[in-house]
Order: C-alpha cells, then sequence, then structure tokens
C-alpha cells in the first residue's frame, strides 16, 4: 500500500528524475522545500518557468517587505501558517509600471492606500494577490509558499544549484 507523506520545511526527503536513454539536463526536477530551505527569507526562486510564466517558491519567516505588482500573482501555502496583508493603492501606476512583469518590492514602509484586510493561509491553502495592490506576509515560524507569476525584476534563477544535472 502506498501511503502519501506531506513535507515541509523541516521535514522532506529529496527524489528524483530516474532518466531512460536521455540526459538529465533535459529535464527540470529540484525540491521546493530544499529551495526555500536554503534561500533567504522572502528570496523568490524560480522553480519553474514557461517563457515569462515562472513558478517561484520563497521561505515566509517573520514580516516581509512589502510588494507590489501590475498583474495579479497567486500564492499557494505548502506548510506552516502565514498571514497576508493587502492594501488598494491610491496611485498603482506610479508604485508599479503599468505594463511592467513581476513583483517589484516596495521601497516605502507602509504603502498609501486603503486596507483591504488579511488572509490567513494553512498548507493548500490559496491566494489570489490582486493587480493594483499591495501585499505583504507574516509567518511567525518559517513556512514555504509558492507562488505562480510573470518573470520580474525579483525573480532569481539558480538552475544550476537547485536542479538535477546527472542521472545519479
Amino acid at each position: 500500500m502506498t501511503v502519501t507523506q506531506f513535507a515541509s520545511l523541516q521535514n522532506y526527503k529529496k527524489g528524483g528524475v530516474q532518466v531512460i536513454d536521455d540526459d538529465a539536463r533535459n529535464y527540470v526536477f529540484s525540491n521546493l522545500f530544499e529551495v526555500a530551505a536554503k534561500a533567504a527569507p522572502y528570496e523568490r526562486v524560480a522553480i519553474g518557468k514557461n517563457f515569462e510564466y515562472v513558478i517561484e517558491v520563497t521561505c515566509a519567516a517573520g514580516s516581509s517587505p512589502w510588494f507590489s505588482c501590475a498583474h495579479d500573482e497567486f500564492v499557494l501555502s505548502m506548510d506552516g501558517r502565514v498571514e497576508i496583508h493587502l492594501i488598494k493603492l491610491s496611485d498603482p501606476h506610479g508604485v508599479v509600471p503599468a505594463h511592467s512583469q513581476g513583483a517589484h518590492r516596495l521601497a516605502t514602509e507602509l504603502p498609501d492606500g486603503q486596507k483591504m484586510g488579511r488572509i490567513i493561509l494553512s498548507r493548500g491553502h490559496m491566494a489570489l494577490l490582486p493587480a493594483g495592490s499591495a501585499y505583504r506576509f507574516h509567518a511567525d515560524v518559517p513556512a514555504a509558499l509558492v507562488l505562480q507569476t510573470l518573470q520580474g525584476p525579483l525573480t532569481i534563477e539558480k538552475w544550476a544549484e537547485i536542479c538535477q544535472t546527472s542521472a545519479s
């Protein structure tokens, strides 16, 4: 009988790709918990990519800086409990250019705008991070988050470090 095992930042087992008659470098495989565990808090590391679209992983620990985006993003909690605080920006295009891509870190301690509320995510919960808003994460205990966005100035690519590169 196969038993599903849920991983976390504190307890994960790295798997791999079994390559048959090919080169492992033609495939992408990494463990999002391992990537998040090795990342600085709120560093957004690409773990999947399709043209300009990326799946990023980040380690939520303490309070993040404020972020904003010219397009919608989605966040999925892979473990832990994470609060998201949202503000509807008074002048979204003055903060992030209208046609920019990816998340941008805001230079301010508290963005100008109306509070929209907060979302509390636990393992498996997903939330929309709407365009025209600013958001900040907070986690009392480190947690792994996966973000779906467009590649932008905060996207960090570490493919050589995080991906399996050989059949072994």
